[in-house]
């Protein structure tokens, strides 16, 4: 075989080696979009879950600062309900204009983490009211699933004697100055949230 054909050979098609060749470069091309691929679907996965996670614990926190702020201040003859805890605390609410769909405005409230490890809240709906069968509803309400646990602290103005405090209950006679919510969420878990700070306002809330 002389040299021109075997230039013409070599110009008409590829050798095995070069396809082989080929082959091997097209699959790591290949492999490499592969998981690249994997990695942007995992990586939106994951911007989504903590999206979502957010808006969860934002609509948690706007919730309960709306709650805290329109706490029932009482009267002079009257001290508000608030009974607070470490881990729990019930108080005596006013629901925003937006509750007028659920008849009631205000309601007795409760919050705190279940066994199921829930951020709930239960209401009981018109508490200066007079069942009628002896019984009032209690309405539920999960606001986060998978909470290990909150930590409530409640801010003690200055008095003659002592200066402002965070205290870990509060049964007194009047309203704290602000109420500290912390979340705390099982190690591991991506979702970390600051502290919810909130003052109940001192003025009584017309009907």
């Amino acid at each position: 075989m002389t040299a021109a054909t075997h230039r013409s050979n070599r110009q008409s098609g590829f050798t095995l080696l070069e396809i082989l060749v080929a082959l091997s470069v097209l699959g790591f091309i290949l492999l490499g979009l592969g998981q690249g691929l994997r990695f942007g679907l995992t990586a939106w996965t994951t911007q989504t879950r903590t999206i979502a996670a957010r808006d969860d614990l934002g609509a948690a926190e706007r919730l309960l600062r709306n709650l805290i702020e329109r706490i029932e201040p009482g009267a002079p003859d009257e001290p508000p309900m608030l009974r607070g805890l470490p881990g729990a605390m019930q108080f005596r609410t006013h629901l925003p204009l937006a509750a007028d769909i659920l008849q009631f405005r205000v309601a007795d409230v409760s919050l705190g983490v279940d066994a199921a490890h829930r951020l709930v809240l239960r209401m009981m709906p018109n508490p200066h009211t007079i069942p009628t069968r002896g019984e009032r509803n209690v309405i539920e309400e999960p606001l986060l699933a998978g909470v290990e646990r909150i930590e409530l602290s409640y801010w003690r103005s200055p008095r003659r004697n002592a200066g402002g405090e965070w205290v870990r209950t509060w049964s007194e006679q009047d309203l704290p100055g602000l109420v500290r919510i912390r979340i705390s969420f099982p190690s591991g878990d991506v979702r970390h949230w600051p502290d919810i700070v909130a003052a109940p306002l001192r003025d009584r809330i017309a009907n």
